[in-house]
């Protein structure tokens, strides 16, 4: 839990920008105090918005609203889930938002597609698992699944499963194929003496589609990157060019009024797509063969969507280390600017996640039994 923020505030101030930019702007960013590109440019002013310095967005909030709704309900998700109780965690509890410094809902931070969870499941009371139809596909399921590989530690193939039955009701296509993937690392990264290569090929065995194709291009060529020490411009070049046949839009992320009305293929479904931020994680975390600290600086200096990538790298390596390789000075940035308890959230959670493979075990048992 800890490790999700990290990588999130890492990469927040510079969220957006190209590889290049941030090279530009900040030569490479290695620190929690780092200030916000857009501080003093005017811009957000009316929403007081503010990051940098520690700050998380709503990837650790709403990896955080998830574990709420474990600890509430104490037992494995679907769909329903989704529309019941963490629309409610969402949209009608109030809680600590850092980007806004205020108490409010976090629906009122959340970008359109995660917006799309209100619309759907309580304005249009949708069928739950219908509900991720006709959102714009992204990263958004995927980013905040990290608890479903914790409460499955150890079988990848049910913690996937049940990121697609509650991710559902979020988003559909590769966003949602990439929710399930990314579930599947976390799980298969808490087995004791995992290794860096057995999550990539956990990855690879439970992806679909494009999703599937981009884990193994990107993989790959961290490999043969990490071989020849090649250095970061090499690096950011060969990955994005070989994330770029899965992902069109490249460096043209910002929404601006020229894309309107505009014909794209960005954001829609398709079986041949990936999103960008799971496999660059991947492939980062294979490039610096699982250093803690180096895969996650690699990656939120890779630019584009910087703090989701930081997070999914951050989630994976994370759940293989433990807190004992993240430094107690972050910790504490981490706790002070956000107003997070991660101790006592990590703790209350471990203990649920125990008590759900217990039963998860004994019910297993009872089934062979029965056999």
């Amino acid at each position: 839990m800890i490790s999700v923020a990290l990588g999130d505030a890492l990469g927040a101030p510079v969220e957006k920008l190209s590889y290049d930019e941030i090279k530009k702007s900040y030569e490479r960013v290695e620190s929690l105090r780092t200030e916000w590109y857009k501080a003093g440019l005017g811009e957000d002013v009316t929403l007081g918005k503010r990051r940098g310095h520690g700050i998380v967005t709503d990837d650790t909030l709403m990896t955080n609203a998830l574990v709420n709704v474990y600890l509430r309900l104490r037992r494995h998700l679907d769909a329903y889930d989704m529309s019941k109780d963490f629309v409610k965690e969402i949209a009608f509890k109030k809680t600590y938002i850092p980007e806004l410094d205020k108490e409010t809902f976090l629906i009122d931070r959340l970008f359109y597609p995660e917006k799309y969870i209100y619309i759907r499941h309580v304005l249009a009371n949708c069928e739950p698992r219908e509900g991720g139809l006709g959102n714009m596909v992204n990263c958004g399921a995927a980013m905040y699944m990290a608890p479903v590989g914790i409460v499955n530690a150890g079988d990848a193939r049910s913690a996937y499963n049940e990121a697609i039955l509650f991710a559902s009701g979020h988003q559909c296509s590769y966003g949602l194929e990439a929710a399930g993937v990314f579930a599947a690392c976390v799980a298969k990264a808490l087995e004791p003496g995992a290794t860096i290569e057995e999550i990539v090929k956990t990855a690879i065995l439970h992806a679909k589609d494009g999703t599937k194709e981009a884990i193994k291009d990107l993989t790959r060529a961290a490999i043969e990157l990490r071989t020849k020490k090649a250095e970061m411009d090499e690096v950011i070049h060969v990955l994005h060019s070989a994330i770029s046949t899965y992902s069109p839009m490249k460096n043209d992320v910002h929404r601006h009024i020229q894309k309107v009305g505009v014909a794209s293929n960005h954001y829609t479904p398709n079986r041949l797509f990936s999103i960008e931020e799971l496999p660059l994680a991947l492939a980062f975390i294979v490039f610096n063969d699982g250093d803690y600290y180096q895969s996650l600086y690699d990656g939120i200096n890779s630019g584009r969507d910087t703090d989701s990538i930081g997070v999914m790298i951050g989630a994976i390596l994370g759940a293989m280390y433990g807190d004992k390789v993240i430094k107690a000075e972050d910790i504490l940035i981490l706790e002070n600017h956000n107003r997070m308890d991660f101790s006592k959230i990590a703790t209350d959670f471990t203990n649920l996640a125990e008590e759900m493979m217990i039963k998860d075990i004994l019910l297993h048992e009872k089934r062979r039994t029965i056999l």
